[in-house]
C-alpha cells in the first residue's frame, strides 16, 4: 500500500439465499442482529437434532448423512431429470437448434439443478 492512502473499505457481501439445513426451504431474510437461521422452523430442528443423536449412538462419524431408501431413490430420479435435459440441450445443439429452443432446454436444465438442490 502506497504510504498516505486508505485502505479500501469493505463491500458489503452479496446475500446469497440461505437454505433450511434439514429441508433445503429458503430461509427469509434475517436481521443484521445474532446468528443466522439454520432451519425454517421447530419442526426441521427437531428432525435434525434426531438425525444427529442417531449418527452418535451409530458412532458414525459427525460428518456422516443418513437418507433413506426412498431419499436415495428420489435423489437418483432427479440426477436422471438433470442427465436427460442436459443431453436435451447437446441433441439440440447438434440439430442446430434456434436461440429460443435452447433457452426454453437451458432453463429446464436450472430448474432440474434447482431440484437438486434439496436433499430431503
Amino acid at each position: 500500500m502506497e504510504v498516505g492512502t486508505q485502505p479500501a473499505p469493505h463491500a458489503p457481501r452479496r446475500q446469497e439465499p440461505r437454505h433450511c439445513a434439514w429441508c433445503g426451504a429458503r430461509l427469509p431474510d434475517g436481521g443484521k442482529v445474532g446468528r443466522p437461521r439454520r432451519y425454517c422452523g421447530q419442526p426441521c430442528r427437531q428432525r435434525a437434532y434426531e438425525r444427529r443423536a442417531a449418527v452418535q449412538r451409530g458412532g458414525l462419524p459427525d460428518d456422516a448423512v443418513l437418507l433413506s431408501t426412498a431419499e436415495i431413490a428420489d435423489l437418483q430420479d432427479r440426477l436422471f431429470q438433470l442427465r436427460c435435459a442436459a443431453e436435451d440441450v447437446v441433441t439440440a445443439v447438434n440439430d442446430g437448434a434456434e436461440a429460443g429452443e435452447l433457452r426454453r432446454l437451458a432453463v429446464g436444465i436450472a430448474e432440474a439443478a434447482r431440484g437438486l438442490e434439496r436433499l430431503r
